[in-house]
């Protein structure tokens, strides 16, 4: 137990220290209890690369909120966890400390270290993770690596920009999903990333056989949150459960 916990760092959604210690004192002993030998230039470290270390003398209660929670992520990484576990480490914090977090836990990424993140942000988990756990009413219904995850159960668009507008989606082309936006000038096209034929040139071809001409097209694909809200929004019955090939 003791060999696993040390090489484990937490950084918990409450604010759990002493107020009446000083910043310095706090993480230096934080250091301390996992039996580290102190290490004052890695302290200073911690503290600069979080914007504290003008605040390493201030006791815990003078100190703001945000100034708290950068608090926790440097007793956290006081004693060089291998392993770092951040609960939600974003909420309610600014913008500035946002900043300062994500480019310290994209160094420790590239260090080595393994980083397991809780978020309701997922823009969050799109831009940082590499492997994606989704839980839905506390059951975890996929683990998948993120690029996988996105190819299996994303979807592409292709939306063209009309020369002229649209009343309607003709007849002749109600075999591909198409969506008219309300002012008739964007077609969309939504299809399968897995497949092989997209079907976009046949669609193409039929617009052109229609007299329907576009000025402009652009494509994009799902976001990490619209594929999240799916999964999560999926019907739970034996028939409709999700499973993610590995």
């Amino acid at each position: 137990y003791r060999a696993a916990r040390s090489i484990i760092g937490l950084v918990p959604q409450e604010l759990h220290t002493d107020s009446f210690e000083t910043v310095w004192a706090t993480v230096s002993f934080s250091r301390g209890l996992f039996g580290k030998a102190p290490n004052p230039a890695y302290i200073e470290t911690i503290l600069k690369d979080l914007s504290l270390w003008d605040k390493k003398d201030s006791k815990i209660l003078a100190l703001s909120g945000g100034m708290k929670r950068r608090v926790l992520i440097a007793k956290a990484l006081s004693h060089e966890p291998k392993i770092l576990f951040l609960d939600e480490p974003s909420a309610g914090v600014d913008v500035e400390l946002r900043h300062d977090m994500w480019r310290m836990v994209r160094a420790l990424r590239e260090a080595g270290t393994t980083i397991i993140l809780t978020t309701h942000y997922i823009e969050e988990a799109e831009d940082m993770a590499d492997r994606i756990g989704v839980i839905r009413q506390g059951e975890l219904i996929v683990v998948e690596e993120k690029t996988t995850l996105m190819r299996q159960l994303g979807q592409k668009q292709l939306a063209l920009t009309l020369q002229q507008p649209l009343a309607v989606v003709p007849a002749a082309l109600a075999r591909w999903p198409l969506t008219l936006a309300a002012d008739g000038l964007t077609l969309t096209y939504s299809f399968d990333v897995q497949k092989d034929d997209t079907g976009i040139a046949e669609l193409l071809a039929a617009l052109g056989a229609e007299g329907i001409h576009f000025k402009d097209l652009r494509s994009s694909e799902s976001s990490l949150e619209e594929i999240f809200v799916g999964l999560v929004n999926a019907p739970q019955t034996p028939s409709a459960s999700i499973q993610v090939a590995a």
